[in-house]
């Protein structure tokens, strides 16, 4: 049994007739869509595809300032006036 991980679920029949009604009526909120009553994609409201890839950025800038603080060399104090 797959998980839906939205409130609102839909078919692919049902998007393919009405897209925009889907989006109306869920609001603000992920569509689940529905093939033959599996999850097959997830329509997201587009402030939420957005959120998601600043958290996807912030992840990889995140490891990136780790790797650098774990590289070997000797870190360097600098203060924030000076910059």
């Amino acid at each position: 049994m797959n998980t839906i991980l939205a409130n609102y679920t839909a078919s692919i029949t049902e998007l393919k007739k009405s897209p925009t009604k889907l989006i109306e009526e869920a609001g603000n909120e992920v569509i689940a869509i529905l093939n033959h009553n599996v999850p097959s994609a997830y329509l997201v409201p587009s402030a939420h595809y957005e959120k998601i890839m600043e958290i996807v950025d912030d992840y990889y800038l995140a490891q990136e300032a780790k790797e650098r603080l774990n590289d070997g060399e000797k870190p360097i104090r600098v203060s924030i006036d000076d910059l």
